[in-house]
């Protein structure tokens, strides 16, 4: 059973710039870790789960429109490690950050419906202060 542990979390000033990492362990024995889908959810208090950026098991990406621009989404397959890299900070995007895991999403278009994940990491706080 994989599972995911985030990092990189913290607290900036609005325009600040962060990296969370998300690393996969233990090292995949029954699937290849360049073939899974990685996804990056947030939760602010009091509002619903988001899905923000997702790289599929082709390499393809997706950012909502909200963060495009200022977040990207890449992984290191040797280090089993998903990245996002998010620039251009601002309050609203102050949230508990999840990575999210599938094996089952090649091609990204859209964020994946959220049954599709069969593992989440325990979250990585980023406040962002005006």
């Amino acid at each position: 059973q994989v599972q995911l542990a985030e990092s990189g979390g913290g607290s900036v000033q609005a325009g600040g710039s962060l990296r969370l990492s998300c690393a996969a362990s233990p090292p995949p024995s029954n699937y290849r870790y360049s073939t899974v889908c990685i996804t990056w959810f947030r939760q602010a208090p009091g509002k619903e789960r988001e899905g923000v950026a997702a790289i599929g098991g082709d390499d393809s990406t997706f950012t909502i429109a909200s963060v495009k621009g200022r977040f990207s989404v890449s992984r290191d397959n040797d280090r089993y490690t998903a990245y996002l890299d998010m620039n251009n900070l601002q309050p609203e995007d102050t949230a508990m950050y999840f990575c999210a895991f599938s094996s089952r999403v090649m091609n990204i278009k859209n964020i994946p419906p959220v049954a599709l994940f069969e593992a989440w990491g325990q979250g990585t706080q980023v406040t962002v202060s005006s």
